[in-house]
């Protein structure tokens, strides 16, 4: 007997969405997902730590400080976060690379941080270039790439800024994907260069021209991510650091072309959403936003 809808019509069925994009290419990405929690772990099974390598800086980091809480609580963060600084989830990564870089292609990160971007591109077949301002982070990377990858297939990572690395690079790329510091919401060193330490006055003028200089490497049609999330000041209001994002890819002539909301785990937030807003009426933040550029 046939599938049949409301109305009596047949149902075709189609081939699953998740078997030809590996996700549904919605706009949630939903990372709590069975799915989405198998793929993490397949990932984490390959010995990445993206963590080794970052000293807790934090002045202030919310989402970090519930998981560690649940963690002490519950007795894990649900494979999220360790040791209280933020880990970039390899399953996101593998996702937008499939979507919008084609075989074999070149992605550029200025904001590298850890080893999770790198690692899961050259995994892929992709040619990675990171830079970061941390020598110890990237030493640290290359270790986990030798661990990982073969000798012959290892992640280019600089160390230095990117406003002045990225000038010397003498190639153009298919992709440009990033996670960049919120701000001075984690703050990971006291080096000259690095905008997370920054006012944010001076954070938006450096965060600008790292993504014009990056951009600029872009080949004609290709597309351009970062990841982001919203940051409070010291009064407790955003400071549109989202929509400052978009500003400054469109400023460069870069078209706003997809957006996502990539839902994080509840599993911390749950303790402390009430408190937050019974004290202040302050929605607990489990989602990042996802901004997605293309180059005319």
């Amino acid at each position: 007997m046939k599938n049949k809808d409301l109305f009596g019509n047949d149902i075709k069925k189609d081939p699953l969405l998740r078997d030809k994009f590996i996700e549904p290419p919605f706009s949630i990405l939903n990372s709590r997902s069975g799915n989405w929690r198998k793929r993490v772990n397949r990932w984490k099974r390959l010995g990445i730590k993206s963590e080794v390598g970052r000293k807790n800086k934090n002045k202030y980091n919310g989402f970090d400080r519930i998981a560690s809480f649940a963690k002490k609580i519950n007795g894990n963060d649900n494979g999220m976060l360790k040791n209280s600084v933020s880990i970039f989830d390899p399953a996101l990564a593998e996702l937008l690379y499939y979507w919008f870089v084609p075989k074999g292609g070149e992605i550029l990160d200025p904001f590298a941080g850890g080893s999770v971007r790198g690692v899961v591109a050259n995994y892929l077949k992709y040619k990675y270039t990171g830079i970061d301002i941390r020598q110890e982070q990237i030493e640290s990377n290359r270790e986990q790439a030798l661990d990982i990858l073969d000798v012959n297939n290892q992640p280019q990572w600089y160390v230095g800024d990117s406003v002045q690395i990225i000038d010397g690079l003498n190639k153009k790329f298919d992709f440009v994907f990033s996670c960049p510091p919120y701000a001075n919401l984690e703050v990971y060193s006291d080096l000259k260069g690095d905008i997370s330490n920054m006012d944010y006055v001076n954070f938006l003028k450096y965060y600008e021209k790292i993504i014009t200089k990056s951009c600029n490497l872009l080949k004609s049609g290709a597309f351009a991510c970062f990841v982001v999330g919203e940051v409070r000041d010291k009064k407790g209001n955003y400071i549109g650091f989202v929509p400052d994002t978009i500003r400054l890819f469109e400023k460069c002539k870069m078209k706003f072309y997809n957006e996502a909301i990539y839902l994080q785990s509840l599993a911390g937030a749950c303790l402390t959403a009430g408190n937050a807003m019974n004290k202040s009426q302050k929605l607990k933040k489990v989602h990042q936003n996802v901004l997605v550029f293309k180059k005319t």
